[in-house]
Parts: C-alpha cells; structure tokens; sequence
C-alpha cells in the first residue's frame, strides 16, 4: 500500500468515560477502537505518513505483520487512512426517483388562532380560509402511489391553517384513502398537528379509532403559552387548550401524543417547559423548535438566547440519559430524535425527506417542498393535475446536496445536519440553497452531546434502544 496518509475528516475521536470512542462521519456510525487501531491511525495522522512496507517494529512485537496489514485494509476500506490523494467522503446525490411516502395535504389555510411568529405566509381568518376540495385530496395520493407503488405503507399528513377548521374533508379523506389503500394490500397511516382549540370528545375518539398521529402546538405554562399562541381576537389561548386536551391526553391509546413548543425571544427555559407539558399535562413526549430566521425580527432568539437554549437541552438531555440507563423515556423530542438517528446509523445526504419521500400540497393542488413552503414565493415543483416537476425537483435536490463549496465538506456532522432545513435557510437567508450556518456550532456540539449519551446508554442499558426508543418509533 505504500505510504499512507490519515483522513482526519472522516473521523471524530471522543472518550466516553475513559474509553476511546470513534464517530465514523461517511456513516455515522461508532467504533470502539483497539489500541492497534488507535496506534497505525496515529502513525498515518503524522506529517510524513506511515509506510506499510516499514512498520515501526514495536508493532510487530504485538501482532503478526499479516494482523496489522489486515487492520489497515479495514481502515483503508472505512476511509480512515489512504495512499491517494487526502480528501473527505462526500457522496453526490444523483436522483432517479421520487419514492413518496407521504403527502402533506394543507386542508385549510383558514386558523383560529392569530399567533405572533407563524411562519405560514398562506394563512387566512377562518372567515377567508381557502378550504382544499376532496377531489384536490384524493388526486394528492393517487400521485404519491403512482410515484411510489412499491411502498407498503403511506402516510397522509393533515395540515393548515387549523386543520381541524375542515374537519368534513379529514373524515371523507380517511374513509376514502384507507378503502382505496387497504384495497392494494397496503397500510396507510395518518399524521395531524393541531392547535387543538377545536378538538372534541367525538374527534378524539374518531382520530383514536384511526389511529392518527397527533400533535399538539402548545408552548408550555399559561404565561409562556398566552405570550404568543392568541386568537383572533387577541386573548391567550393557554386556557382553552389545556381544557380540551385533558380528554385527549386520558383517553387515547392509538399512539403517544406529543407537544410541539415554539421558543422565541425572551424564551429559554427547555426544562420547566418540559416539566409542564410532560409530567405536569402528560404528554408523551415534547419537541422544541427555536426560531431564529422568521420575518419578524423582534421573535428570533439571539445568540446568547440559543446559546441558553442548547444549554438547557443538554442539561435535559443529562436527565433523559440517566433515565434511558435506568430504562425509562422522559420524553425529550429532540433528544429521541438524535438518539434515534445515531441507533440507525443514518447517513444523510439531505437533512430531510422534503422533495423525494414527502411533499406538501396547497388548496389549489400546487406541489411545495414540504409544508413549511405554501403560500411563499418559492417555486412550485407541479401540481397533482399535471404531475411532480420532476427535472426541477431533481435539480434542487443534487444541487442542494452538493456542499462542497459551502463549508460542510470537513464538518465532522455534515451526513446528520447536511446543510440545515430547508425553509430555515430560505428564511433567514432569502436562499433555501444556504446551510444554516447560524447553527452550525451549536449543532456540532449538540451532536457530540448525543454521540457521549448514546455511548454511555448502550454501555449501561443496551435494550432502551431497542426497547422505549424502538417503541416511540414503531407505536
């Protein structure tokens, strides 16, 4: 092999409780390396390289030459070491297909509520809510099984606005998709987020007897909640929703029901937001999404704000690990999230399924990206009339893909973050082609964080992971 060079972009090393600990970045996967290993990467990490046909000769006194030479094969193979040229492993993305899974229909952009940091450019008071007809609906996932008539199983996304606010469509959809679906020998699944100020016993049960996935848009305690989250009419909202969701939370068993909460300005506090969402109300679970690039200034947390808030999930994130080594889910979203994504092994080329495994489709049956894109002036990738754009979805997506020139190409999470949400970028950099760079040191060691509390629970209480965590997934 001659003389080898290390690849220091392909490899993060860490020490998890004394022990040495490797995150292979082409796959993120975790080694545990043997001293062998640790000492030949050494020897190829020096200026001049290591020679193969001149190993050190206290090497030799440990092991075979025929041991070591295997060992450097297996790292030649991982991209650790090479006697090429030094570069990082970025694979291209080439598209060929669309293999939808799920499709976001965007039922109504009429909603209720008149929340001070909505994203959503599309949204209407209920009086002008632009409802979608059940032909637009039934047309979305006829193009999703022509896309994807492989698949075994689908998603159908309900969203708004309020989705809830067309409520007639949602049951007709559901009547429709389960006959039409079920009639191909496939499963269907259903998915809603909601502000939950129009559910009702009767909903609940219909959704529980469907078993929907929901979602619950709430912020936390009564003062953080009503800050933002008001109706139309300028009141909080905090009351009206914690009273509709106590039936909800008592009596549905389909699937864990989880809480979406919004941080903005002057919001920081990740833990006694999760207390109150999670032991206090009983959610199974809650997400937080820090807003940082929305058009309203006045509601983007500052630095020092996201420096507080990735302090508080870190400091939650703590509790969930003892927790997950004492075999129990506190219901930390985010957390379950990274945890799920490291126990996978998922090596992402793209940071999400938006364009090839998901897209979101308006009132008018317009195709978006995901849902995030309706009403913006983003262009528009076909309609379930004529068809997915096909060229220009495949030229968004190798295009966004490569991020060679855009600083990703030696970050040691560029296959977890691959460059950021899309829409975040396109809103806080007018260009949804932009990494969220603004992110970029946080999510580093947001990441690390994850890598030492995966490590620590697969040492301690490997069956969480295929236990709760393998549980959320599948429930």
């Amino acid at each position: 092999m001659g003389i080898l060079q290390a690849i220091p972009e392909n490899l993060h090393r860490m020490e998890v409780e004394g022990q040495p600990l490797w995150f292979h970045i082409p796959t993120t996967s975790l080694f545990a390396p043997d001293a062998l290993s640790e000492e030949l990467l050494a020897l190829a990490g020096r200026e001049e390289g290591l020679d193969s046909r001149a190993l050190p000769g206290h090497l030799t006194h440990q092991v075979s030459s025929d041991d070591i030479q295997e060992r450097l094969l297996q790292l030649k193979a991982l991209k650790l070491i090479t006697d090429g040229v030094v570069q990082a492993y970025n694979p291209s993305v080439k598209v060929e297909q669309f293999p939808l899974s799920t499709v976001v229909l965007n039922v109504n952009t009429g909603c209720n509520l008149s929340c001070s940091y909505c994203y959503k450019e599309d949204l209407d008071n209920p009086r002008d809510g632009k409802k979608m007809e059940l032909a637009t609906a039934q047309a979305s996932i006829e193009m999703m099984l022509r896309e994807a008539p492989q698949r075994d199983r689908y998603n159908i996304v309900f969203f708004g606005g309020e989705p809830l606010s067309n409520m007639p469509l949602i049951r007709q959809v559901v009547d429709w998709a389960e006959a039409r679906i079920h009639g191909l020998g496939k499963a269907v699944d259903f998915t809603l987020t909601t502000n939950a100020t129009l559910l009702s016993e009767e909903k609940i049960a219909f959704f529980d007897a469907h078993r929907f996935g929901l979602t619950v848009s709430m912020d936390g305690p009564k003062a953080v909640h009503d800050k933002n989250r008001i109706a139309v009419n300028g009141q909080g909202t905090y009351d009206l929703v914690a009273k509709r969701i106590k039936p909800l939370l008592a009596s549905y068993r389909s699937r864990p029901v989880g809480a979406r909460v919004t941080l903005t300005r002057g919001i920081t506090d990740v833990i006694g937001i999760h207390d109150h969402l999670v032991n206090e109300l009983g959610f199974a679970e809650a997400g937080f999404a820090p807003v940082t690039s929305g058009d309203m200034a006045d509601y983007n947390l500052t630095s020092d704000e996201l420096k507080q808030v990735f302090d508080g999930m870190v400091e939650l994130g703590e509790r969930a690990v003892a927790a997950a080594i004492q075999g129990r889910d506190i219901g930390f979203g985010n957390f379950n999230q990274l945890l799920t994504d490291l126990w996978e092994g998922r090596s992402k080329a793209v940071p999400c399924g938006a364009g090839l495994g998901l897209v979101s489709v308006d009132h008018a049956g317009d195709v978006h990206l995901c849902h995030r894109f309706t009403g913006s002036e983003m262009p528009t990738f076909g309609s379930v009339q004529e068809g997915l754009d096909h060229a220009g979805l495949k030229q968004f997506i190798e295009a966004r893909s490569d991020r060679t020139e855009r600083g990703c190409s030696n970050c040691r999470i560029r296959n977890l973050c691959s460059g950021g949400c899309y829409h975040e970028s396109y809103a806080r950099y007018g260009d949804p082609m932009t990494p969220t760079y603004h992110y970029c040191d946080l999510m580093r060691d947001w990441v690390d964080f994850g890598i030492q509390a995966y490590a620590r629970i697969l040492r301690h209480n490997p069956d969480f992971l295929d236990g709760p965590l393998a549980g959320r997934q599948t429930a």
